[in-house]
């Protein structure tokens, strides 16, 4: 995908395109901003467009580099998160969620080579938040005297979680989601969904397109329906029908959750109906809206954020269901 096909983050990739036709291109960025929005594929669109052979401000998606870089092959464009493996031990090899001093090792040693073939070697810290203190210190070193022909470019969600010094060392891009408007709009024409799923995805997504495309073609508006009926319609809840689901599954009913409740809070409070996320589901939520107070829904919001602190732990997840079920319905 070529900056011209990049949804929602106009201003961000314009500021790009002009640090490139001056020449006033960083040794390091640190492009900010929530998850699915867009900041991996800038960054490999970047990698691309240095090393494009068109060499224009846009990458053609067509030559040999163009082709290496999106599938993952080229030799002087690295992609680094988490669950890159190691070339050689790592004394913090046993953290395996988070960016370690074994990758910023490979990194240094890679860099400190000049391309095989590229322009300018690449390298992206995914979730780079995730670095741990002694790989960020290794990380720092690099970024202090970058080799020439060599571009870092940290990812992150959370930025406040970073060494200051690392991103005073960056310059800094930040990214921001889709207005939810304008992404039902776009999912609507240029992915031909139905209103329901259109309206619901960018609601539930907050904008993020990114987050949209890994549900677009699933049975969301079904697995969402049948999680609702579960815990807050039916009477007869039984947590066996979610037991062997994976952790990030439930991590979904839990937003799915959330995201009912919010809407019943935004009724009570005489928000437009335009911007509840279950709108296929107004009936309810407005049959509903009357058994929760205020009070009840915060209750419910925090057990509904503990249960998903609590999902990283080695718990028993029949009983959590069960003790979620009586928090989100007490009657």
């Amino acid at each position: 995908m070529s900056f011209k096909d990049t949804k929602g983050q106009d201003k961000t990739i314009a500021t790009l395109q002009d640090y490139l036709k001056h020449g006033h291109l960083a040794s390091s960025y640190l492009f900010v901003g929530p998850g699915g929005i867009g900041k991996k594929m800038v960054a490999k669109t970047l990698a691309k467009t240095l090393n494009c052979q068109r060499q224009s401000l846009d990458s053609c998606d067509e030559c040999p580099s163009c082709l290496k870089i999106e599938k993952n092959q080229h030799p002087d464009v690295f992609i680094i998160d988490a669950a890159t493996p190691l070339r050689f031990d790592s004394p913090d090899s046993g953290n395996s969620h988070a960016v370690r001093i074994g990758h910023i090792r490979q990194l240094q040693q890679d860099i400190s080579l000049r391309p095989y073939e590229a322009r300018y070697k690449v390298f992206i810290i995914d979730d780079a938040h995730n670095l741990t203190a002694e790989a960020s210190n290794a990380l720092l070193k690099i970024l202090e005297e970058p080799p020439p022909q060599s571009v870092i470019i940290l990812l992150s969600a959370k930025p406040n979680l970073l060494f200051k010094t690392i991103i005073s060392r960056c310059q800094v891009l930040k990214f921001y989601p889709l207005t939810r408007f304008t992404l039902e709009e776009l999912l609507k024409k240029d992915y031909s969904l139905h209103s329901h799923l259109a309206h619901f995805l960018a609601y539930f997504c907050d904008g993020r397109l990114g987050e949209v495309l890994k549900l677009k073609d699933t049975d969301i508006l079904n697995e969402k329906n049948k999680v609702i009926d579960a815990f807050v319609i039916s009477r007869n809840f039984r947590p066996d029908n979610f037991l062997g689901q994976k952790r990030d599954d439930l991590r979904r009913y839990l937003n799915i959750l959330a995201a009912w409740f919010r809407d019943i809070y935004l009724i009570k409070t005489g928000t437009a109906h335009a911007e509840l996320i279950n709108c296929d589901r107004k009936g309810d939520l407005l049959k509903f809206m009357p058994h929760f107070s205020f009070l009840d829904l915060d209750e419910i919001f925090q057990a509904i954020s503990g249960f998903a602190l609590r999902l990283e732990e080695n718990i028993n997840i029949k009983l959590l269901l069960a003790n979620l079920r009586m928090e989100v319905w007490k009657g």
